[in-house]
């Protein structure tokens, strides 16, 4: 295993299999490839340029970008071989956020993208002192354009800088989105990361010169470690937006990727679409779509089909998976999705169909990789998050707090975990922890080691931070019963709630085109959302999943009461203000409460 700066992958691409579109990007409606050599070059004239601003190892430059797109890369690319440590930020965030984050990290430039993402950098410029500078990656009239700061004087410079930058040196400062408070930045070194790109190489199931989908955010550490695997592998990588995923013509069908990263939601919405044309589909089609979506229930990996059940699921590829399978472009190797638990039906419809879907784990204080379900035999299970990596140590931690039977707090050790958070000591002292001599990053989630066919996986069973307890002093995890619910196509989203309460209920978002399409098959007028959630049937139906998921929960768990909510989940709303996920998905349970505080009194009045 090699550990090495992470812009020196790149020059090793070119050395070993050096590609004419090592990245590309739609421009104009058509794709714009860059070769590894015009990766290169222009990384180093960024990089250049920098030394020639002024900036020396240490300082900071921001990036910011509403779509994925070559040109980040290559900044990332050229700030590192200047020694210069990039800060990466989530276009959807207020001005506000941005000063915040620029004034922390002491950022001297930003690069940004297209949209409004240069006006609200220059709103938050006037606030921060460090900031000299903002960049633009796309011609704007009047305004700095990022080629206007490229230098090719100081590139021999440049390869001496890099020469000289340590593998234990920052690489990256990643701010978390939080669900509370003011975020924190990670500080992730070139081991840090390394360690993740050196491990998962035999992992990902990508030959030299295939093509991979790019949408997921780069600002994230998910999508920045494997964009960085990509690179090791040399396979092309396609850079896009979750907008133009699917459909007909979509860069699914067009690029026809091996391999992407996802998200549970964005799948979730994949599989809406695709159970709501079944329900469009009449007569022996209609039968067979549905027919053929049940033969899906009882998926495992590896398991063996044999007699009857093996023609049958051979009729069902031939007549109904494949089109799934062309729907993304008919060459899908593997998908492996984070960020939040994926729900198992999600996992087992598209695995079943032949589109095989794997579930990791981690944080970005971990660079992110602590576990992974792998694509190679016993390499995976459904219901757990897969194998720790190479080199991670995981430990269960029941020391502290009431845990069930074998259950505790995750706690990792490694070459991937982060150094600590910037400028912030006492939170950092907080996150870890000493078990005989050994230091332990606290990860905040709750889980257990499961054993199948003598291979040992980690099962994630709900946060630190988000345990619920009951009046009657019974503690209940909210994400296994989401998770659940959430299998239905009904429900868009979910949020259980019940602490200091009697029993437990739950906020539920309708899935609205899935219930749309519910009420016009069973003689429900259809006028809007709201008339929707409100109409008794409707209620009823809802009230059906809870009575059919209900039974595999314990008694505390079970949902007593919902309310359907007339609105729909977002990072960021319409008018600009605060949403109720993070950028990355996951619920803000303290903003949802606030917001609902009227519906949640309802229900336990």
């Amino acid at each position: 295993m090699k550990i090495r700066p992470l812009f020196e992958y790149i020059y090793i691409q070119n050395e070993r299999h050096a590609l004419d579109d090592c990245m590309a990007r739609r421009e104009n409606g058509k794709w714009k490839t860059f070769s590894t050599q015009e990766i290169i070059d222009t990384a180093e004239k960024v990089g250049a340029g920098l030394l020639e601003l002024g900036l020396k190892p240490g300082d900071k430059v921001g990036m910011v970008s509403y779509k994925n797109r070559p040109e980040w890369m290559m900044v990332d690319l050229g700030a590192m071989q200047a020694g210069i440590v990039d800060v990466p930020l989530y276009p959807t965030i207020s001005a506000k956020d941005y000063e915040y984050i620029l004034n922390d990290a002491d950022v001297q430039y930003v690069f940004v993208g297209d949209g409004d993402l240069y006006d609200k950098v220059a709103q938050a410029q006037k606030n921060v002192p460090s900031l000299k500078g903002i960049f633009t990656l796309d011609k704007q009239e009047g305004r700095p354009f990022w080629e206007e700061m490229w230098n090719t004087d100081r590139i021999e410079e440049l390869k001496n800088v890099a020469k000289g930058i340590d593998v234990d040196s920052l690489a990256t400062l990643i701010y978390t989105s939080g669900t509370t408070g003011n975020p924190k930045g990670v500080m992730l070194t070139h081991r840090n990361i390394s360690h993740i790109v050196s491990t998962t190489e035999d992992l990902l199931p990508v030959t030299p010169g295939e093509k991979v989908l790019s949408f997921l955010p780069l600002c994230h550490v998910f999508e920045r470690a494997v964009s960085y695997a990509y690179i090791n592998k040399s396979a092309k990588i396609y850079f896009t937006g979750t907008d133009n995923l699917g459909g007909e013509g979509g860069d699914l069908q067009e690029v026809k990727p091996a391999f992407f990263t996802t998200v549970p939601r964005l799948l979730e919405k994949v599989y809406e679409k695709i159970y709501n044309k079944g329900l469009d589909l009449e007569g022996a089609k209609r039968k067979l779509f549905f027919w053929a979506l049940s033969l899906t229930d009882d998926y495992e990996y590896e398991k063996k089909f044999s007699g009857l059940s093996s023609i049958q699921r051979s009729i069902a590829d031939k007549l109904i998976f494949s089109k799934w399978r062309d729907a993304l472009g008919g060459n899908v190797k593997g998908i492996v999705t984070g960020a939040a638990p994926c729900p198992h039906k999600i996992l087992r419809v598209f695995s079943a169909a032949g589109i095989p879907v794997r579930e990791g784990y981690g944080l970005t204080e971990t660079s992110p990789s602590l576990t992974v379900n792998t694509f190679e035999k016993h390499g995976a299970k459904i219901g757990t998050v897969g194998k720790p990596i190479e080199g991670v140590d995981i430990h269960i931690d029941q020391s502290e707090g009431e845990y069930r039977e074998g259950e505790g707090e995750i706690l990792a050790a490694g070459p991937n975990i982060m150094q600590g958070y910037y400028n912030k000591p006492d939170k950092t002292a907080a996150v870890f922890k000493e078990i005989d001599g050994k230091r332990w990053f606290m990860t905040g989630d709750i889980g257990k080691m499961v054993t199948e066919n003598g291979h040992s996986y980690l099962k994630i069973t709900d946060r630190k931070k988000e345990l619920l307890k009951t009046s009657g002093g019974k503690y209940v995890a909210p994400a296994p019963i989401e998770s659940k619910f959430k299998e239905d196509f009904l429900v868009e989203q979910m949020m259980v709630i019940g602490d200091k309460q009697k029993f437990v209920s739950a906020l539920i978002v309708p899935a609205p085109e899935a219930l749309k399409d519910w009420c016009e098959n069973n003689d429900v007028a259809w006028t809007n959302l709201g008339d929707a959630v409100n109409n008794p049937k409707v209620i009823a139906r809802y009230q059906q999943i809870c009575d059919e998921c209900n039974p595999e929960f314990s008694k505390i768990e079970k949902i007593k009461k919902f309310k359907l909510l007339n609105t729909t989940w977002d990072p960021v709303k319409e008018d600009g203000s605060v949403g109720e996920l993070t950028p990355t998905l996951k619920l803000k349970r303290r903003v949802i409460r606030e917001k609902f505080a009227n519906e949640i009194a309802s229900i336990y009045a």
